[in-house]
Formats: C-alpha cells, sequence, structure tokens
C-alpha cells in the first residue's frame, strides 16, 4: 500500500469529532424530551415539600430563586399523608385489588393467544377479529350497563366485582398483544413437542410460558400501572367507603371536593407512586424486549 493511499485511508476514516457530530442532534434531542417530560415531576417533588401557603400562592419554580431558605420547605405534607385516617388500610386494598386485576387477565389472555396461534377450531379468525375489535369500545361505555348488573348481582362495592371489571378491559390488549408474541415462536418447537407426545396444555406449560415472559412482563406492567393509578372504576363499582377504597379514592377524599388541600395532593402523589416504581424497576428489563417482541418476523 503507498502512502499516498494511506494517507486517503486515514483522511476518509471518520474521527470521534466527526462520529459525535453526526449523533449531536440526536442526543440534543433526547436531552430535551427527557428533560421536558421531567419537568411535570419536578414541579411535583418541589411543591410536596414546600408549605401550604406557598403553594397557594406563588409557582413551585419560585423556589429555586431561593433554594436555600429553610422555612419554605417542610415534611408536614407526607407526615399529613401518612397520617391520614384510613391510608394505610386504602393501600392494602389497592395491593387487594391490583395484584388479582393483574395476574387474572394475563392468565387468561396468555390461554387465549395461544389458541389462537396454534390451535385449529371454527372460528378463530371471526372471535380473534372481535377482541381486536373490543379494544376500540371506550370503557366510559361500558359503565352504566356494568354497574346495573353489578346491582342485580350483589357485586358492586366488592373486591371480586372490580377484578372482574378490570379483567374484562384489559383482557382484549392483552390477547392481542401476547398473541403477537406467541405466534412467533419457532414453529418447529410445537412440532418435536407434539411428536413426543406432548398436548397443547404441556407445550403451553413447558414451552409458551418461559419463552413468552419478555411479553407477560411487558403487559403486567401496563397492567399494573393502569389498575394501580385508576379512581374511575374504583369509585364506580365500590364507592368512597372506607373498608374498601383503594388509595386513589382515598386521596381524593383528602384532598376535599374543591381541591382545597393542594399540598396533600402532591405529597400523596408521591408516596403512591412508590409501588409502581418498584414494579417498573423490577421488570424493566424484560419491558423493551416486550415491547418489540413479535414486531419483526423471520
Amino acid at each position: 500500500m503507498t502512502t499516498s493511499s494511506k494517507t486517503l485511508d486515514v483522511a476518509s476514516t471518520p474521527t470521534k469529532v466527526q462520529k459525535w457530530s453526526q449523533k449531536a442532534p440526536v442526543r440534543i434531542a433526547v436531552v430535551l424530551i427527557a428533560a421536558m417530560w421531567s419537568l411535570p415531576t419536578l414541579g411535583l417533588l418541589i411543591s410536596s415539600i414546600r408549605q401550604p401557603n406557598d403553594i397557594a400562592t406563588s409557582g413551585w419554580w419560585t423556589a429555586l430563586l431561593h433554594p436555600f431558605e429553610a422555612a419554605q420547605w417542610t415534611v408536614t405534607n407526607y407526615t399529613d399523608v401518612l397520617g391520614a385516617d384510613g391510608m394505610f388500610d386504602a393501600f392494602v386494598n389497592s395491593l387487594i385489588v391490583t395484584i388479582p386485576a393483574t395476574v387474572i387477565p394475563i392468565t387468561l389472555a396468555a390461554f387465549a393467544a395461544y389458541a389462537f396461534a396454534w390451535m385449529k377450531f371454527p372460528g378463530r379468525s371471526f372471535l380473534f377479529a372481535m377482541v381486536v375489535g373490543l379494544l376500540v369500545v371506550p370503557l366510559q361505555m361500558t359503565l352504566v350497563p356494568l354497574l346495573q348488573l353489578y346491582t342485580d348481582l350483589e357485586l358492586t362495592g366488592t373486591f371480586l366485582g372490580v377484578w372482574l371489571a378490570h379483567t374484562g378491559f384489559g383482557l382484549p390488549l392483552a390477547v392481542y398483544l401476547l398473541y403477537n408474541y406467541i405466534s412467533q415462536l419457532p414453529k418447529d418447537l410445537f412440532e418435536s413437542a407434539h411428536i413426543d407426545g406432548a398436548s397443547h396444555f404441556t407445550a403451553f406449560i413447558r414451552l409458551v410460558m418461559p419463552l413468552s415472559l419478555p411479553a407477560l412482563a411487558s403487559f403486567a406492567i401496563f397492567q399494573f400501572l393502569w389498575v394501580w393509578n385508576d379512581l374511575l372504576i374504583a369509585l364506580v363499582f365500590l364507592g368512597t367507603d372506607s373498608e374498601v377504597a383503594v388509595v386513589t379514592a382515598q386521596l381524593n377524599e383528602l384532598v376535599g371536593s374543591r381541591g382545597e388541600a393542594w399540598h396533600i395532593l402532591t405529597a400523596g402523589a408521591f408516596v403512591t407512586m412508590i409501588v409502581p416504581v418498584v414494579v417498573f424497576l423490577g421488570l424493566q428489563r424484560f419491558f423493551v424486549r416486550g415491547l418489540l417482541a413479535g414486531s419483526v418476523k423471520g
């Protein structure tokens, strides 16, 4: 290789500065989006540790002008929330509602997705189209007839009623997401299993469940966050009875009908975020894998 060709190769090789400059617009855009996304959370955090009078008279950003002024900071908002009557019971009730309302639809959807993907039965395509069609039905349209049915069956104000409601509302999306993943599993695996005498149930338990863990974890995050943060369904089917009230309904009662206790709402919001954050951090390694699952064939 001559000296001129070596010089040409070196000149054509991009330097670190050139590589960074090519990716700079993307990196800057990511930083800006992350900052804009985090800004409301930062404002909520600052408001949760400010004095109630300061929250009512000035914006949260004014606290950043004098961050070392100790008089404007307080933890009383958190002690009021944690020490409120019925708040601990509300946390327990939220767990009682959320855990079964996450496990039940995932279990049913996994069986249904496997059936739609690998079992042949009459009307399979039509039934799957019906399931996908249910995704566009607003849940608000079903509240009144469902509440009437619950009243006749005496399910209003019971955990069973809200479990069934969240299961029904979450099943269409769960079946659709899990079907996209399970249908892309290698066909040779199931053929080998059936040759060895495995039934559909055995193939589902031994093959589909372990291989579908990323998709199951992704939907578990979505469902858990939706049920934990839900207020509408909890108010409709559980009401405000302290014995069955969930944490969102209890916070709504603490804040008041006119929102006069804004300082309690901001502190309560961070208190209720603890459990979802723990769930997300525990399952985050499956999250992206589950979202991308089934998006590419081959």
